[in-house]
């Protein structure tokens, strides 16, 4: 729905298909009520919103979709799903038309097993809620060619928005990365920190929320749901992923207290009707002692993220530094202060940054390893 009116505000006809009219139409009626309030606020005038309703086609027969240039498949994170989704729809492209899949976790190659041409298969990574998230993230499957890339890059900023181009992998760039920043707040919580220090010092980093109210908002059985095939994926390469103090504090959190997430009413919030929402008190479950200093909990929140961000630079995920700022920025909220989270490596000093990276590994573990970029940077006297 979000992806539909980003597009149609621009002029542009978009054709919103749904599993049936009445939910097609319900995601017309998303742009409505935005279009409403522009105009209520005297933004817009009620004929421009006509014309801009008028562009938006709601339908439950992908035979609309007949004549498109660009398709993109917008369904629930199941790769069974958006590979039927896909030879659904993909059909109806023009001769030059192309298919992105929004996709934040699922990795594009994989997602092009189902299209009848890989190179024009690309994926297109929105972020909610999409009207005012700036960012997309462009995907480029192994097989995706250059005019595909040159095709979705022109739309993304047709629609106004700020492109960066990433590669393949699994969660990509800003999930992966995002991922790495909810993940250490659970952690401190199951290493017994008070969960009100835990959302402050992120806040005092510079992140726009805080980590649990994040998973929340995200959905706990999302998370879950998301670790799951992740494992499972990787188990098929004969890799694993080893569980951590976040994933039991996640499987408590649903399975022991049925807490799922906002969506669901409660979880690590309470949500009052009609008042502000407040920490759930039975997170005491996880209380210790814990007296870990406010600047320590800061400096895990941003170099879990930046090493991380540098990692996906050395791997190839990232083509470049700029994209690494600006998407860590624009799509993961990653403290603006800092100028992106590579910025924020050159700006603490890559020396610096080193050694604190090491004294945080020897104390919390692996994924604060410095990766052999920061090393190489450092001997040729570069910055990032």
């Amino acid at each position: 729905a979000g992806i539909a009116y980003s597009t149609a505000i621009k002029g542009i006809p978009v054709v919103l298909k749904d599993v049936s009219v009445e939910n097609a139409e319900k995601g017309k009626a998303y742009s409505q009520k935005l279009l409403d309030k522009r105009v209520s606020q005297g933004r817009m005038t009620a004929e421009k919103r006509d014309q801009v309703l008028a562009l938006i086609t709601a339908t439950a027969d992908a035979a609309d979709l007949q004549g498109c240039d660009l398709i993109i498949e917008a369904v629930f994170e199941n790769q069974e799903l958006k590979a039927k989704v896909t030879q659904e729809a993909e059909p109806h492209l023009t001769a030059e038309g192309i298919f992105a899949s929004n996709t934040s976790t699922l990795p594009i190659s994989g997602l092009a097993n189902a299209s009848n041409d890989q190179a024009k298969f690309i994926g297109l990574h929105f972020f909610s809620p999409v009207d005012k998230m700036q960012l997309v993230e462009i995907i480029k499957g192994k097989n995706t060619s250059a005019e595909t890339l040159a095709k979705a890059y022109d739309y993304v900023q047709q629609i106004g928005k700020t492109p960066i181009v990433v590669n393949d992998s699994r969660g990509f760039f800003t999930s992966r990365v995002f991922g790495t920043f909810v993940q250490e707040g659970l952690r401190l919580l199951s290493e017994g920190v008070h969960p009100a220090r835990i959302e402050m010092a992120a806040l005092k980093a510079g992140m726009p929320v805080g980590p649990l109210a994040i998973q929340d908002e995200v959905s706990l059985t999302l998370s879950e749901h998301v670790a799951n095939e992740t494992r499972k994926a990787l188990q098929a390469e004969g890799k694993d992923l080893p569980r951590s103090g976040a994933d039991d504090v996640i499987q408590s959190m649903i399975h022991e207290f049925g807490r799922k997430g906002k969506a669901a009413g409660a979880g690590f919030y309470d949500y009052p009707e009609g008042s502000k929402k407040h920490l759930w008190d039975g997170l005491s479950k996880w209380q210790k002692d814990n007296d870990i200093s406010e600047q320590e909990m800061i400096d895990r929140f941003l170099f879990v993220q930046s090493l991380d961000t540098l990692r996906c630079l050395e791997e190839g995920v990232l083509e470049s530094t700029v994209d690494g700022n600006v998407g860590s920025i624009f799509g993961i909220g990653f403290a603006p202060w800092t100028g992106g989270a590579l910025q924020f490596l050159n700006q603490y000093g890559l020396e610096k940054a080193l050694v604190r990276a090491n004294t945080l590994e020897a104390k919390y573990g692996e994924r604060f390893k410095a990766p052999q970029l920061l090393k190489d940077k450092i001997s040729k006297a570069e910055l990032i």
